[in-house]
């Protein structure tokens, strides 16, 4: 029940006020013709207006059609007034009253041109009162709990949940939850129970780098509220990683992949709901996939353990194939560890493995190394061939002239390992074939070419024979005061060759007698068994058309010389007048009976001296012999088994008289000794068999 209250004062429409009067012109007169007043009512914000009327005496009409007043609020007519009205109840002097929740209104009078009779107007009255906003509200003015005190009200929430910034709508706090376990579950809030309206929830998945997030989500564990009837969705879960978008999803069943799988180490989850119907909501689990490394690190390699899958920190050995290294700047080696890294590449990806170089092929003394193999470049599988200078080189072991560069990085042969080919002189081939005969005391001159083997003995006067490019073969009884003589290879004429410097002098670096040498004095020695020396050269010679070494005998027998076999001896002893040529002689003579050169008595014999003949000599001649100063030459007789070259089967050694018959030291009789010293003294064999 409202009581009267009555004001002395005006109150007017720019005026927010708790109160007000308002009254018809001329009231309690009669009002005139032609009126029209508008009034604005305001109260305070937080208050809704009581407005009554105490007196109502207008000029009646259908529908107020001629004096009315109106009352607007809130964009809509409150009332139209016209005519008489009395109190509505006994005791109270209220004849119309209107409550508006809005704090303010607008009251217009308006009269017509004529009255038929005196109507004296109206009086209103009006007052701020408080509204119950909570209740009088046709939309709730808040999501969940709404309180109301004079002048306004103010929302709040149940317990977990947070007011937002327009103070009227409450939600979850569900935001800000990071998992960083390797595997974990996620879910809305209060699920399975009936996730909160108006929220939004931010969930992320930071796993460690080097992880991938796959999320699982089956589709019982997913009840959203449907999408509307255009598809949109209004409570909706999305789903964000990097780039990749997946969502947003919402309905009763899971509508995307029961298993997405992203290619980022961090994953949001996006949960929206608003303030409509609530469902079950859902539930996720998820893990870490790690990054896959490629099955190989670097090419022309072996990974040690073998995996069907290599992951994330997963370590291996990494060893290059059979002839290939990885160079580094301080060395070469053939494996290294590697393990799998968080961009999905293995560790010293920038290493390689590259075929192993051997280098050039090593230099092989008078030989020409040339590739036979597509590669030509000194790396694995690439193969050379060596090839010794012809015709006066030839190789020592017959088809082992081919290396492979190996895995080891070194040049290889099938036959000899890493044992590098050996170069020997061809021996015995005369490079300017020997054809007339003569008789070498008072013989026929030589020419370039038909004995490359014979070194000329300056000082002592004498000859020696070639048997490899560093060793020279003698008499031993040339050696006697001359431990290292001075000698000279290629030489035909003394004058010429030594004018011309055509001869090379070789430099003798030892001299090995025969053991079995007895010394004696040089003008009574009767004794001549075992005349025979070597002498090592200091450095190699080289071999050529006019300097190449003579073949040394064989074992077998065909070997055992036997009366008759020509050969060829060649010297600068004196001639039968007793002079010494410039030019080196040659004679062919035969191999004779020992009696033959028993049977010679030297000039003046007496019958006193007994000479000493011995099967290690030979006994050749016969009208064509050697002299003094031809001691050492040799002997050089056909092979049998090979007619191209010679062999040195004696040594000039001694002779009772010039021009007859001549003992030449049997050569065959000291292979092992010469062979023996040869390996002694060189470390390996140099000589041609």
């Amino acid at each position: 029940m409202w009581s009267l209250i009555l004001f002395c004062l005006p109150v007017w429409a720019e005026a927010a006020s708790m109160y007000g009067e308002i009254l018809s012109p001329n009231y309690p007169q009669a009002y005139p013709n032609y009126a029209n007043e508008t009034w604005h009512i305001q109260v305070p914000l937080g208050y809704g207006i009581h407005l009554y009327f105490t007196h109502l005496d207008l000029e009646p009409s259908q529908d107020c059609e001629y004096d009315f007043v109106k009352i607007l609020s809130g964009g809509y007519v409150e009332g139209m007034l016209c005519g008489q009205k009395k109190p509505h109840a006994p005791g109270s002097r209220i004849v119309e009253e209107f409550r508006v929740p809005y704090n303010s209104l607008t009251m217009r009078f308006q009269s017509d041109f004529s009255n038929e009779e005196r109507f004296t107007g109206f009086a209103a009255y009006y007052v701020a009162v408080d509204l119950d906003e909570c209740m009088d509200f046709v939309d709730e003015p808040c999501s969940h709990y709404c309180n109301n005190y004079i002048g306004g009200y103010f929302c709040s929430c149940p317990p977990d949940y947070f007011l937002y910034e327009d103070n009227k709508t409450c939600g979850v706090n569900c935001s800000g939850n990071v998992f960083t376990e390797p595997t974990g579950e996620i879910a809305s809030p209060n699920y399975p129970s009936e996730y909160p309206e108006n929220s939004r929830c931010d969930y992320r998945v930071a796993l460690s780098p080097g992880y991938s997030v796959v999320l699982s989500i089956h589709s019982g564990n997913f009840d959203l509220e449907p999408p509307d009837s255009n598809g949109i969705c209004h409570d909706s879960l999305t789903i964000v990683s990097g780039k990749q978008r997946f969502g947003p999803y919402c309905g009763s069943k899971f509508p995307g992949p029961s298993e997405i799988k992203t290619s980022n180490n961090i994953l949001d989850i996006i949960f929206q709901t608003d303030q409509g119907i609530q469902h079950r909501g859902w539930k996720i689990r998820y893990y870490g996939d790690p990054v896959t490394c490629p099955m190989s690190v670097i090419s022309n390699s072996v990974l040690e353990p073998k995996k069907d899958r290599y992951i994330l920190k997963d370590i291996v050995k990494v060893t290059c194939v059979e002839g290939y290294e990885i160079v580094t700047q301080r060395d070469s080696i053939t494996s290294f560890v590697s393990s799998c890294e968080e961009n999905g590449e293995w560790s010293n990806s920038h290493l390689s493995c590259v075929p192993v170089n051997c280098g050039d092929p090593p230099n092989v003394d008078n030989a020409q190394a040339s590739y036979i193999s597509e590669l030509q470049e000194p790396l694995y599988t690439a193969a050379v061939r060596y090839e010794c200078e012809a015709p006066y080189y030839t190789l020592e072991n017959k088809g082992h002239a081919v290396y492979r560069c190996s895995a080891s990085g070194e040049w290889v042969n099938e036959g000899m390992g890493t044992k590098l080919p050996k170069c020997v002189p061809v021996c015995g081939v005369p490079s300017n074939p020997i054809r007339d005969t003569g008789r070498i005391f008072g013989g026929t001159r030589a020419e370039k070419g038909n004995f490359p083997w014979q070194v000329y003995f300056n000082n002592p006067r004498a000859s020696g024979v070639l048997i490899s490019d560093r060793w020279v073969m003698t008499a031993a009884h040339v050696l006697e005061g001359y431990d290292k003589p001075t000698m000279y290879a290629g030489v035909i004429n003394v004058r010429r060759d030594f004018l011309t410097q055509e001869a090379e002098k070789l430099i003798p670096e030892a001299s090995f007698i025969h053991p079995g040498w007895k010394e004696e004095p040089a003008e009574s020695r009767v004794d001549f068994d075992n005349d025979i020396a070597l002498l090592k050269l200091r450095n190699p010679v080289k071999m050529g058309p006019d300097i190449s070494p003579i073949c040394l005998p064989g074992k077998s027998p065909e070997y055992e010389l036997e009366e008759g076999t020509l050969g060829y001896i060649a010297g600068w002893g004196r001639k039968e007048k007793g002079k010494l040529p410039a030019d080196l002689l040659k004679a062919q003579i035969p191999v004779v009976s020992m009696d033959k050169c028993r049977s010679v008595k030297p000039d003046g014999f007496d019958g006193s001296v007994v000479y000493v003949f011995t099967d290690n000599m030979i006994c050749a001649g016969g009208g064509k012999d050697s002299c003094q100063g031809d001691s050492g030459g040799a002997y050089a007789i056909q092979d049998p088994l090979n007619a191209t070259r010679y062999y040195v089967a004696g040594l000039i050694s001694w002779g009772p008289k010039c021009g007859t018959f001549g003992l030449y030291t049997n050569v065959v009789r000291y292979l092992d000794w010469i062979t023996e010293t040869m390996r002694q003294h060189e470390g390996e064999e140099a000589w041609q068999e």
